[in-house]
């Protein structure tokens, strides 16, 4: 399997940005179980748990998500465990901003040196 370029944002990590992006403008933070439900849906698949918490943690290596525990008695008023909260930074943002330009149709188009 070919490495990729560092820097370099695979697909579910860019869709886990968009999802994220969406929740924040909502003013939310996400988590890992609601993030997953949401990307089955527009995906319309299931992603492995494990994929999609790895992949959290690259992205928050990278500084590209911030996380934090939510207080254990939100967890315990509702009688599940605690949460990690997710937030897309402002790296984040400017990552997948990136990552999208690269990915559009012109960046396939064959670049030659102007001639004017």
């Amino acid at each position: 399997m070919p490495r990729r370029r560092a820097g370099t944002l695979i697909a579910l990590e860019q869709d886990i940005l968009r999802a994220g992006l969406r929740l924040g403008d909502e003013g939310e933070q996400f988590h890992g179980f609601g993030l997953a439900a949401s990307l089955r849906n527009e995906r319309h698949g299931l992603i492995a748990h494990g994929t999609l918490y790895k992949a959290l943690a690259r992205l928050q290596e990278a500084g590209l998500l911030t996380a934090v525990w939510e207080q254990s008695e939100v967890a315990e008023q509702a009688k599940r465990p605690r949460r990690k909260l997710y937030a897309v930074t402002t790296a984040g943002e400017a990552a997948l901003r990136a990552s999208d330009q690269h990915a559009s149709p012109a960046r396939h188009a064959t670049l030659r040196p102007s001639t004017s």
